[in-house]
């Protein structure tokens, strides 16, 4: 088992949550999945926006993020299916007003994911560290 799935797991047993699946094959081979639902850049951009506990609005994250109201609507959509965030819809006048939040499976979600990205993280710098140590012992 890698040093990285090795550190995943141990967090994960930690914080009692469930195992990633590990990716088989290639030079992935013993990696834990990343969620590829948070994984996408636009949706860390949500999920870590609404991170904070506060509630957005649908264009105080378009602006945020810097992307369009298509790529937003749709990325927003996914996370809302997961149950990532939750989204609340209402009229300002005549204008509608949606506000993004952040639930809880989300928060777990996100706290997985930079896990995980840490554990990448450890493992890199100790890889690296190691091949410096090899080459200057020869």
């Amino acid at each position: 088992m890698s040093s990285i799935s090795q550190a995943v797991r141990k967090k994960e047993e930690a914080s009692g949550t469930k195992p990633l699946q590990e990716v088989a094959g290639g030079l992935q081979q013993g990696l834990p999945n990343l969620d590829r639902l948070i994984h996408e850049r636009i949706r860390l951009g949500i999920v870590s926006a609404l991170a904070s506990g506060a509630s957005l609005s649908f264009t105080e994250l378009k602006k945020l993020l810097r992307t369009t109201d298509g790529n937003l609507s749709r990325h927003a959509g996914k996370l809302e299916e997961a149950g990532y965030i939750a989204c609340q819809k209402s009229l300002r006048g005549r204008k509608p007003l949606s506000k993004y939040s952040l639930t809880d499976p989300g928060r777990q979600a996100l706290e997985r994911y930079l896990d995980h990205m840490e554990a990448v993280i450890r493992a890199a710098r100790a890889g690296e560290v190691s091949r410096q140590a090899a080459k200057s012992r020869s």
